[in-house]
């Protein structure tokens, strides 16, 4: 069962931006993106687990062979035989998108995760066909010990994202810089990749813009995603 967080602000990054004995000193939580590209091994993420402190927490990317067609240059990084490549992608409920959540699932609940994160790509618009392929996903695929989180960064209309995420109880992932999440939680899960890319560093003006963001009432987690995330992070938790 994935920790309950102590605190309702949490600060992590998007990978293990430090050496992981620093980072589980630094941090009280971290999203796990390798995922995306390859699933670790269960011995792996079982030794992750059992070198972090109390109450550390774990997000992890849900593997792109569910959610990225094999057209995607990141497959690059990622081992499937050639037979199942024609299957993946786009939320489509066949055995080997089922397969790719069964093996994502296990590395889930063997690292405690608290949070799975489901980021598309920019060809997953809004559609018939994709919204179809979202519901039957989501209502068919079996549920963890964990919130679940959708970050669509196709062309989706805001009053469409809330309608999906209210019906399929899904986590509205933004980047709080860029846009607001378009159905209210109990929990928000930020991810800052920066307004000018992965180069970008975060400055004090817009920190200090993020830090406005955490006064309410809601738990939330801000996980910073580019170059200096490390620091950028740090000079975060300072602010909190």
């Amino acid at each position: 069962m994935a920790a309950k967080p102590k605190q309702k602000l949490q600060v992590g990054c998007c990978g293990f931006a430090l050496a992981q004995s620093t980072y589980f000193r630094t941090f009280s939580c971290v999203e796990i993106d390798s995922s995306f590209y390859q699933l670790p091994r269960l011995e792996t993420v079982e030794r992750w687990r059992a070198d972090t402190p109390d109450g550390f927490q774990f997000a992890m990317k849900a593997w792109q062979v569910i959610t990225h067609p094999p057209a995607s240059p990141t497959y690059k990084r990622t081992r499937i035989e050639a037979s199942d490549l024609e299957h993946a992608g786009h939320f489509g409920f066949n055995p080997t998108i089922r397969w790719a959540w069964d093996e994502t699932y296990k590395v889930a609940k063997a690292l405690g995760v608290f949070f799975v994160l489901f980021q598309c790509p920019a060809s997953f618009r809004q559609n018939k066909e994709n919204i179809a392929s979202l519901k039957s996903f989501f209502e068919r695929a079996k549920r963890g010990k964990f919130q679940i989180g959708w970050e669509p960064r196709g062309e989706w209309e805001t009053g469409q994202i809330a309608s999906l995420c209210k019906e399929l109880d899904l986590i509205h992932v933004v980047d709080p810089l860029r846009a607001s999440p378009a159905h209210p939680c109990k929990l928000n899960y930020y991810r800052l990749h920066g307004t000018t890319g992965p180069q970008h560093r975060f400055t004090n003006a817009e920190l200090t813009k993020l830090q406005g963001l955490a006064t309410g009432k809601n738990s939330a987690y801000y996980m910073f995603n580019n170059v200096t995330m490390a620091t950028d992070a740090q000079r975060f938790m300072k602010l909190l």
